[in-house]
This record gives structure tokens, C-alpha cells and sequence, in this order.
């Protein structure tokens, strides 16, 4: 995973419509990020979108991915890149 939303998520629905890669949705209880979807918008923008707009910072880096595994993952979910090669 790259981007996670913690519990400090106001529900504002801002970060959602921001992701070019539709990785962000509606939890139980707040808005979560599906791990293999979010690129940090590499690929897209030069800077995460989502925390751009959070108004409460509460879009944080959950585990630590290379440019190189985003870029990766970014290749596949645009379909330049067959995921099993």
C-alpha cells in the first residue's frame, strides 16, 4: 500500500473525484484507498491529488513504495503493461 486515509477522515468527500486511478472509495467509516490502485498519482500528476485536497491531512504514507514499483502498478492499471509480465 501506498497512500492510506486515517481515522482523522471527516468524510468531506474531496479526495474522492481527485483520484485518476478511482483508488479511493467509501468505508465503513471513513474513506479508504484500495492498495492496488493507488500510485500516488504517478504517472498522472507529479504530487498525490488526494492530499492536495484533504482539508484535514489525514492522507498519509502507509507503506513506503519506489517510483519504480508506482510506476510499475501505473503501467498495468493503463493497460501499457500486461500485469503478468
Amino acid at each position: 500500500m501506498s497512500l492510506m486515509i486515517t481515522d482523522e477522515c471527516i468524510n468531506c468527500d474531496v479526495c474522492e473525484p481527485e483520484c485518476p486511478n478511482g483508488a479511493i472509495s467509501q468505508g465503513d467509516e471513513i474513506y479508504v484507498i484500495d492498495p492496488n490502485l493507488c500510485t500516488e498519482c504517478v504517472g498522472h500528476y507529479d504530487t498525490p491529488q488526494c492530499q492536495e485536497v484533504c482539508p484535514v491531512d489525514c492522507i498519509l504514507v502507509g507503506k513506503e513504495e519506489s517510483k519504480e514499483e508506482l510506476q510499475e502498478r501505473y503501467a498495468v492499471l493503463s493497460g501499457q503493461k500486461s500485469a503478468s509480465a
